[in-house]
């Protein structure tokens, strides 16, 4: 069958080439499907399932890469530049384009995604060798939950959008497309999905193959989102009896929440490396092969990277490195936390009992060679002269076992001299330190006093910094995609990552029952079930919060706690009215500054304007 894996191929580029606006008549005219056609290539079972493999391929490139993160999560209320990185869709500012790389990366991706499954719902009604009429639809289900999933994507993020259904090697490329509504596009999204759950398999052999519990979660997730549109309650309702069938059916879907025990909350256990690859609460993850068998090899995981700190600058004072394994390559930072994230999503105490901010963020670094603190640096940060002289350890240490999946081992940091924090050199909590205190650590101490601005909730300027020690570049590092267990390397991480998971379920249901008749009580439920899993089992009382404090806002909150840096922020603004100047002003005014209305929506990719023939009419979205 290699050449119908030539021909699978081959119709996906193809795909992409229309899409995002590479030249198609050269395409069209190289285009050879050798001595077998494309009838003959679907139309049996192993050329099918490749094709329905196929369907999976564009995937890869939004989860664990950083084209994704910007649209997905940054001109939020959680996260800022770093020092004006993808300034565009942090702070909207006058580059965000038609040109726009990112979004032209997502837009094409999206597209090919969706005539690759175009096709093998074409091919679905005439594939040959399955045992029955219900073999066929539980693989075709794939093909259009991953239609759904790419339409979901493409409406969100740039409005009503060309909506096609039928492939292009059957109905050839669409020169003069025409904008569907944003309406027209949920209901073809909800009918895929709707198909999705009712043909899905309950399980699937291979991580990363949806499964019902993901049709479910995905639709519960669409019927939400709906809600922006109109018909409220309606479509609420939905929302709240799709994510229903998944919460009080967990045996049968295979899923469940991690709970916490003595030591640990669940919510440590859901980002733990041993959970990674056979994850109860996953509902559908990017499933990342360890040996490399990946449509980018091993060139994964590289999320973590665009969060770090500076360590290379003044961290080399306190003995960190700027490029290491654990860490990640510093050289490639992008984003930072807000401080409405580090101090009012998060409760900005050293004794609270929620771990979410713990197991969110890496806010203890640790030095990679050994490091005596001088009186030259005792001075240039405000240290008393009684640390002048202490030994900040190496962290640094070989490391082989059953805790990395890779058996020749690695040299990590953050392995020896850590228990007591011999080895720490920079300690940046989201807690307020007293000054006396600071001077008394044998570190670089950071916290939100240091960096933020309280009068304007942004990061400070080296002109607000005393005695000139610049701490800009020096926060807490969102650490959820980066367990030792699957470093690869200082820059690639191989862990699974979760596009859907159960935690995520519960959150909707509360907001859906709020949206639909205004049921505290219900909303209060599911919103305690995630926030005493977030606390170890002795302090899961203090978590807990009355029908009284239910409001979408209360819970837009608990979402930012749960699901930083999962992929869906800007669409959580957007569903509930607050993707707004106003609402960023008071959050993240580095996002809200050039904020206007038709940021609703992102500009369309100047690559497919130029494919197509009838641009003016369709639209740059305003940009």
């Amino acid at each position: 069958m290699k050449n119908s894996n030539k021909n699978i191929i081959k119709i996906g580029l193809l795909a992409v080439c229309c899409l995002i606006g590479t030249s198609c008549k050269k395409q069209l005219d190289e285009y050879n499907p050798s001595a077998l056609t494309v009838d003959v290539a679907y139309n049996n079972k192993t050329g099918y399932e490749g094709l329905i493999n196929s369907c999976y391929t564009d995937m890869y490139y939004f989860y664990g890469k950083v084209d994704y993160i910007g649209p997905s999560e940054m001109g939020t209320d959680l996260w800022v530049s770093y020092s004006g990185q993808d300034s565009g869709l942090t702070n909207y500012d006058n580059t965000l384009t038609t040109t726009y790389g990112t979004l032209k990366t997502i837009w094409g991706g999206w597209y090919s995604c969706i005539n690759l499954c175009n096709t093998a719902i074409y091919y679905a009604k005439t594939v040959k060798g399955y045992n029955s009429q219900a073999d066929v639809n539980a693989k075709v289900a794939e093909a259009y939950f991953m239609r759904a999933w790419a339409y979901f994507g493409l409406v969100e993020q740039f409005g009503g959008v060309v909506l096609r259904t039928t492939p292009t090697a059957v109905g050839g490329v669409d020169t003069a497309p025409v904008r569907s509504s944003e309406t027209a596009i949920y209901d073809q999204i909800i009918s895929d999905l709707q198909f999705a759950t009712a043909n899905l398999p309950l399980t699937q052999s291979l991580r990363g193959r949806v499964a019902r519990k993901a049709a479910y979660a995905m639709l519960a997730k669409v019927y939400l989102q709906r809600t922006r549109l109109g018909d409220v309650q309606k479509y609420a309702q939905l929302a709240l009896s799709t994510a229903q069938e998944l919460i009080n059916n967990q045996g049968k879907y295979n899923c469940a929440l991690y709970q916490s025990d003595a030591t640990t909350s669940g919510f440590a256990k859901v980002f733990d490396g041993h959970n990674n690859k056979n994850n109860t609460e996953f509902l559908w993850v990017q499933a990342i092969d360890v040996t490399g068998i990946n449509p980018d090899g091993y060139n994964r995981g590289r999320t973590r990277q665009y969060f770090l700190p500076d360590l290379t600058g003044k961290g080399t004072d306190f003995g960190t490195t700027g490029t290491g394994i654990l860490y990640g390559r510093a050289n490639t930072k992008q984003y930072k936390p807000s401080g409405y994230l580090l101090t009012g999503i998060f409760d900005p105490n050293q004794n609270t009992p929620d771990t979410r901010f713990a197991n969110t963020f890496t806010y203890k670094f640790y030095a990679s060679t050994k490091k005596t603190i001088t009186a030259a640096i005792a001075t240039a940060y405000q240290k008393d002269p009684s640390v002048i002289g202490h030994v900040i350890q190496s962290s640094n240490a070989f490391y082989s076992g059953p805790d990395y999946f890779l058996p020749a081992g690695a040299t990590f940091e953050a392995q020896v001299n850590t228990a007591n924090d011999a080895a720490l050199a920079i300690f940046t909590p989201n807690w307020t330190i007293p000054a006396d205190q600071k001077k008394m650590m044998p570190y670089m101490v950071v916290d939100p006093t240091d960096i933020i601005d309280p009068a304007t909730k942004n990061y400070k300027i080296p002109a607000n910094f005393p005695n000139d020690v610049d701490y800009s570049g020096i926060f807490p590092a969102f650490k959820k995609f980066s367990s030792m267990m699957y470093v690869y390397t200082n820059q690639y991480w191989l862990g699974d990552f979760p596009i859907l998971r159960l935690g995520e379920v519960y959150l909707i249901a509360a907001e859906a029952a709020l949206l639909y008749n205004n049921d505290q009580v219900t909303a209060a439920q599911y919103v305690n079930v995630i926030r005493a899993r977030a606390a170890i089992t002795s302090r899961q009382s203090e978590m807990v919060v009355t029908p009284a404090q239910m409001t979408v806002r209360y819970i837009l909150d608990e979402r930012g706690r749960e699901l930083a840096g999962e992929h869906t922020r800007w669409i959580d603004l957007k569903r509930t009215g607050n993707l707004s100047a106003a609402y960023l002003n008071s959050t993240n005014p580095a996002a809200g500054v050039n904020f206007t209305q038709k940021n609703l929506v992102r500009p369309i990719p100047q690559s497919f304007l130029d494919a197509i023939t009838n641009a003016r009419q369709f639209g740059t979205n305003g940009y």
